[in-house]
């Protein structure tokens, strides 16, 4: 794990409870030293400040995406809206506002936890389109091809897929999903859902803007059709 905050008191205490709970923690004072530090320290998940000094954490966890598949849970003190929102959106897998209960973090780790055991134990690869070239999804090696071009999702992305792959044709709702995927509900804020429905397309889909293989059933929630 890698913990990311420039306040140095947040930081050494995070790391001090998360160690007294098993995990290994890199810690990281700035985000030009995690960015350094993700190859050598292959994290399985990193916790990300975002009023940093230098590079803030949104361009961090921007950054940080196309070399590191790990979820990310960001810990800030900013709640707006527009913030959890725009943090979805570089790429962060859940959101945490400061100040924040070590039990709700701890219980967010293990849900992170359970999503990539049962991740690990499936055992199926099923074809999703075949229009652009064959859209693989093989559930029991956790990846996700287009042709021979692996594509590169995110855990939450890739059990979002998994979980409408699941069930071609259905339609599951938002608060399905948010059950399904992230094990609970988010903020009672169903819109992460669609934010990470916009990420997804903009990987799977030919054409983003006009989705054909994840669509959005006005007022129901969403429906894989295979092609």
């Amino acid at each position: 794990m890698l913990v990311l905050d420039d306040d140095d008191g947040i930081r050494t205490s995070l790391t001090l409870a998360l160690e007294d709970e098993g995990y290994l923690v890199t810690g990281c004072a700035s985000a030009e030293e995690a960015l350094a530090a993700v190859p050598g320290a292959a994290p399985d998940v990193l916790v990300v400040d975002l009023m940093l000094g230098g590079i803030d954490g949104f361009t961090f966890i921007r950054r940080v995406r196309p070399v590191c598949d790990a979820p990310v849970i960001v810990l800030s003190a900013r709640h707006g809206k527009s913030d959890i929102v725009a943090a979805l959106e570089a790429g962060a897998d859940d959101y945490v506002t400061k100040p924040f209960d070590l039990g709700e973090l701890f219980a967010r780790l293990k849900a992170l936890r359970r999503r990539a055991e049962a991740t690990a134990g499936a055992e199926e690869a099923v074809v999703l389109d075949s229009e652009q070239g064959p859209l693989v999804l093989d559930t029991a090696a956790g990846t996700v091809r287009r042709g021979e071009r692996q594509l590169h999702l995110t855990l939450t992305e890739f059990r979002l897929l998994s979980e409408l792959a699941g069930a071609p044709g259905r339609v599951l709702s938002r608060q399905a999903l948010l059950e399904r995927v992230w094990d609970r509900g988010f903020f009672g804020d169903e819109r992460i859902v669609d934010v990470h429905v916009r990420r997804l397309r903009t990987k799977v889909e030919a054409d983003p803007s006009a989705p054909r293989l994840v669509t959005t059933v006005r007022g129901l929630g969403y429906r894989l059709d295979r092609r």
